[in-house]
């Protein structure tokens, strides 16, 4: 990870996660039978590295993010932060989702500032580290603005500001930037890769797009099919910022697409008539 930024805000050997055999399952009420989400599952997440989680639909991504953040249990195996087992959630693991999650009737600086007064920070450290973080994701002259009035972009910039402002060591984010255009979407993943390059987080993102994780990762992990496992790591060796014209970058891309193709062949088409051949064929 030589190719980051000099002068970090923070460099830490915190924030390893280790995922032991994890399995996760549901009850299927409509069925009456067990679905295995996750099974077997083992990976290891370096400090202040970024992790991409890929793979096809129902693989259980947002799941074994859930259980990271300490959201759900897992029924086998566990998942250990920094040596110690993760049981529930904690201020050491931040999280941003989808949908926001903001206050509604709360502006800007209300919402940022919320985790910080939970800290129990003197005003004056609050207000300074909400000043920080407005500014460093581009609100400033928002403050004072309510979620209802800031476009979906900015809206999901106030998320993450939020999170960041708690300085969590683990930054969690389930498809953070899916619901916003794709102009947008460009400049929040230039945003993203710009903070974590300067505060050094340990950084596990779950995505449905191949291009992002390529963007963004050290890492891209591709899970198996329900139950999900690990089917591949591709370390992704191309300095920052990227360039997604360039020949190294659609390698990955081939290689990563190829992988995540090849499981889902296997959830849309029924097992009884595709063959291994039909499974592992390469892209028309």
């Amino acid at each position: 990870m030589e190719h980051r930024a000099q002068g970090a805000l923070a460099r830490t050997n915190a924030g390893r996660i280790e995922c032991r055999a994890v399995r996760k399952s549901y009850q299927d009420a409509a069925e009456g039978t067990e679905v295995v989400a996750l099974d077997g599952l083992d990976l290891h997440i370096e400090p202040r590295e970024f992790l991409t989680l890929l793979g096809p639909s129902g693989c259980g991504k947002s799941t074994l993010l859930n259980i990271i953040a300490g959201f759900e249990k897992p029924d086998g195996g566990a998942v250990f932060l920094d040596g110690r087992p993760i049981t529930r959630p904690g201020p050491d693991r931040g999280v941003v989702f989808q949908d926001y999650a903001l206050f509604p009737w709360l502006n800007v600086q209300q919402n940022i500032e919320y985790g910080l007064r939970e800290k129990g920070l003197a005003t004056a450290e609050i207000k300074e580290t909400t000043r920080r973080f407005v500014s460093m994701v581009g609100l400033t002259g928002f403050e004072r603005r309510y979620p209802h009035e800031l476009s979906g972009g900015m809206r999901q910039r106030v998320a993450l500001s939020r999170v960041l402002a708690i300085n969590s060591q683990i930054l969690l984010m389930d498809e953070p930037f899916a619901a916003v255009d794709a102009q947008t979407r460009v400049i929040l993943q230039e945003e993203l890769q710009r903070i974590w390059m300067q505060t050094q987080k340990t950084v596990v993102f779950v995505t449905h797009s191949v291009d992002e994780a390529i963007y963004l990762s050290d890492r891209v992990t591709v899970m198996t099919a329900r139950p999900g496992t690990v089917k591949a790591i591709v370390p992704i060796d191309l300095p920052h910022p990227r360039d997604a014209t360039s020949d190294s970058f659609n390698q990955y891309r081939r290689e990563i697409t190829q992988l995540i193709a090849t499981e889902s062949r296997k959830v849309f088409a029924p097992a009884s008539v595709v063959t291994e051949s039909e499974v592992t064929a390469p892209l028309p």
